[in-house]
């Protein structure tokens, strides 16, 4: 059984070589946020997720922890729902936001908007395509994870085998990071046969589906590689309506609660584990830091955090994304 109580997680932060620090001239600043307090608006993605929901989760307890209000809003990938909810946060009169963006691109322009309104903006999870407007944009090291978790799916492959891959939604850069990373450990097992790609934009039951256009394809696939855990139960779920799950080994990357049960009974041959709670915290530190000083405490604007792999060794020792001492 999982042990549910809250653990430190054993995270090492590694911080990205990036050309431009962090701005130094702190946001307007009100007797409540000297002091500690005003509202924090936290954005994350989709709540129905679990990933997304243990992110707004931590979020909201540091900055409560910290002496601030917050809450949590979800934009689910909707660059539009996202600027209201900037437009939300800014009438507010949040002293922070703290935002997984909805686009790479297209989320420039809602963070530009708050930056302009004097709210500073802490991004985790993904990053947006530019530098300078953001504090602080805090993320897993996604190609140290994806190197990790295909070495760890030639392991269980036996470095032979033909095997598929679901992808991410491509305006994530989070997606190709993590594509690029299988490709790159992958390549170098000759007798491992790339068959397929298809894109299932994170999602679960897309995963289900595109599997079974890939099962359909390639009938004789012996293991998928996923760029997410949603994906990967998709998967095995369409693996299982065909009977063929026993003999394809399948591989997620994010430490969601439900991929934990699924490599404690086999389903799944690992997950790596996105230090989500981590970086969640440490952005809401840094909001913290820079609203009393005027700096994040961070070297960098952009920081990595490494991911961690779950398999069948240290699963007992899962919480909820993370693993106990």
């Amino acid at each position: 059984m999982f042990r549910k109580a809250a653990a430190a997680f054993a995270v090492v932060v590694s911080t990205a070589v990036v050309l431009a620090g962090c701005s130094a001239t702190p946001a307007t600043t009100t007797d409540d946020t000297a002091a500690g307090g005003g509202l924090i608006s936290i954005i994350v993605n989709d709540l129905a997720n679990p990933y997304w929901t243990a992110e707004g989760d931590a979020a909201k307890a540091q900055a409560e922890k910290l002496g601030y209000t917050a809450n949590v809003a979800a934009h689910k990938a909707d660059a539009k729902a996202e600027s209201d909810l900037i437009d939300t946060a800014i009438t507010n009169k949040s002293v922070a936001i703290i935002l997984d963006p909805a686009d790479a691109s297209g989320s420039i322009g809602a963070v530009q908007k708050a930056t302009d309104a004097g709210i500073p903006v802490f991004l985790v999870n993904a990053e947006i395509n530019e530098e300078g407007i953001a504090k602080s944009q805090l993320v897993s090291n996604n190609a140290q994870g994806a190197a990790l978790g295909a070495a760890e799916f030639v392991k269980a492959m036996g470095s032979t085998g033909i095997y598929v891959e679901l992808k991410g939604k491509p305006s994530d850069n989070n997606a190709a990071t993590r594509s690029n990373g299988f490709a790159t450990v992958l390549s170098q097992y000759p007798d491992m046969q790339l068959a397929g790609q298809e894109v299932a934009n994170w999602d679960q039951k897309e995963g289900h589906d595109k599997m079974q256009t890939l099962l359909a394809a390639h009938p004789d696939i012996t293991g998928v590689i996923a760029g997410n855990d949603p994906m990967a139960l998709g998967a095995i779920a369409a693996l299982k309506e065909a009977g063929k799950l026993d003999s394809v080994v399948v591989g997620g990357f994010d430490g969601s609660p439900d991929a934990a049960v699924a490599v404690e009974d086999g389903s799944l041959a690992y997950s790596v584990l996105q230090p989500v709670v981590a970086f969640a915290t440490a952005a809401v530190d840094q909001a913290d830091s820079y609203l009393k000083t005027g700096k994040t405490g961070a070297d960098t604007e952009k920081q990595s955090f490494d991911c961690i792999l779950i398999t069948t060794e240290n699963v007992g020792k899962y919480t909820s994304f993370g693993l106990s001492e």
